[in-house]
């Protein structure tokens, strides 16, 4: 289908200007005004935004965690996501045990293929290092996989020490990869943890209580330093806490190629939010965990200054209700499974919180949307922006209009939503992905399975 949207207000991570877009064979052919092509369809896009369509960096779409799955597949996942406006997510790939990453890659890409109704790509999580996997990053790297997640956290689950964590880093400035960190001290919390539940501390809010935030400092400093070693970037995941921003700020002001996203959760949601009554508390369990509003405002400037260069949403959603959710941490909050939906909700969580509040303007966030995840992730200029030969991965967005987040009307395939009854001001309201529109009045248009694997390019 060739598409010609009309008279929008055009908004990249740089430009704003009321413009034409021309869509051929799913790409951006041409943008001028009064544009000289015969369409199939034209959309009016007057008083509308027209921006570039979102791409979360992180994201857990069918993943095996703490003997259950999240329960969004890549069907459910992808389709919620292009309802909330993001045309294109990285999962995570999860290399077992004694595993090779190869078995990882096929096994994902199995979960994905036939389901996912937008495009993706993979980080890899690596359990282990070895000289096996290292020469399997490179074999990894030409398969378009560029990043590999390692963990400081979770002890004899995904943790690693820091020797094989530091190679790893080495080999990743070797093959052109980039390392995402989870930055939390594991083995002080699992102490804390150990500690809280022999006082017959159970209840959801000691998962909070017992990952503080300057554990999470700890670590992040403990990255960059071993990345500044290694003559490599880092990328910190889902970053919680002020103080950890503290030290990414530092070592950026002295130049170090260190990269930071945060969450919606940790923006719009509190420690607070644990109290709430009936187990509703284990609704936000989460590593890390939720932390104090006043330390909101230091994410926000941090969104704002480029000391933190991405919002995506660590969207791993467990039920509330059933014999395999929320519950199997009723009497133990260290069995609580961690993690929270919020793939649907991002754009306009963040345009309304951010944009409409006064604390970034639109270009910034389109870039902390889709821009500077594109960047960093090898897929720009393919996607995450609005230029001639890129992917018609496009967003008309309304800024006017309002709406009431809630599970009774949200696409997850979750029983809660962690912003129920919140209302936000921009609305998605036809999402392109490469040039076929999936999402319009409120209903689904794309089909199972449509999104591509996309091959990410390694640093240069």
């Amino acid at each position: 289908m060739k598409l010609l949207i009309k008279n929008g207000n055009v908004v990249t991570a740089s430009d704003r200007y009321t413009g034409d877009i021309f869509v051929a064979d799913g790409k951006i052919a041409m943008i001028g005004h009064d544009l000289p092509v015969t369409a199939d369809r034209t959309i009016d896009a007057k008083g509308r935004l027209v921006v570039p369509g979102g791409i979360d960096a992180h994201t857990h779409l069918d993943m095996p965690f703490g003997g259950t799955t999240s329960v969004d597949d890549f069907l459910t996942g992808t389709r919620a996501a292009a309802f909330g406006g993001t045309t294109c997510i990285v999962d995570f790939a999860i290399q077992n045990h004694g595993g090779s990453l190869r078995q990882a890659w096929d096994t994902w890409m199995d979960k994905a293929r036939g389901k996912a109704v937008i495009d993706y790509g993979f980080h890899m999580i690596m359990r282990e290092f070895n000289d096996s996997l290292s020469r399997e990053m490179k074999d990894m790297v030409s398969e378009g996989v560029t990043s590999f997640k390692l963990f400081m956290a979770y002890p004899g689950v995904f943790l690693q020490d820091d020797g094989a964590i530091f190679r790893a880093m080495q080999r990743s400035g070797e093959v052109g990869a980039t390392i995402c960190m989870h930055a939390e001290n594991g083995l002080v919390i699992d102490e804390l943890v150990k500690q809280a539940l022999a006082k017959g501390n159970t209840a959801p809010k000691y998962h909070a209580l017992t990952r503080p935030p300057r554990l999470e400092a700890e670590a992040t400093y403990r990255a960059i330093c071993l990345a500044e070693v290694a003559d490599v970037p880092v990328y910190i995941v889902h970053l919680s806490a002020a103080e950890a921003l503290e030290q990414v700020t530092l070592a950026r002001d002295r130049g170090l190629p260190v990269f930071a996203e945060t969450c919606p959760q940790y923006l719009f949601l509190s420690v607070e939010d644990y109290d709430e009554p009936n187990f509703g508390g284990a609704k936000y369990v989460m590593s890390p965990p939720l932390r104090e509003r006043a330390g909101q405002e230091k994410l926000w400037r941090g969104l704002k200054g480029n000391d933190l260069q991405a919002v995506s949403t660590d969207h791993c959603p467990f039920c509330m209700n059933g014999d395999y959710g929320k519950v199997l941490g009723k009497d133990d909050f260290s069995k609580i499974p961690n993690g929270a939906p919020g793939i649907e909700n991002r754009m306009s969580l963040i345009y309304d919180g951010g944009v409409a509040e006064g604390r970034i303007d639109v270009n910034r966030w389109v870039e902390i949307c889709s821009t500077s995840p594109a960047k960093i992730f090898g897929l720009f200029p393919r996607k995450g922006t609005i230029a001639p030969g890129s992917d018609a991965d496009l967003v008309v967005f309304n800024p006017d209009v309002s709406r009431v987040i809630s599970a009774k009307t949200h696409h997850m395939n979750v029983d809660y939503n962690s912003y129920e009854g919140r209302t936000v001001r921009g609305v998605s309201e036809i999402v392109i992905s490469r040039g076929e529109i999936v999402v319009e009045n409120d209903a689904f248009h794309g089909a199972d399975g449509r999104g591509e694997y996309v091959k990410r390019a390694p640093r240069d």
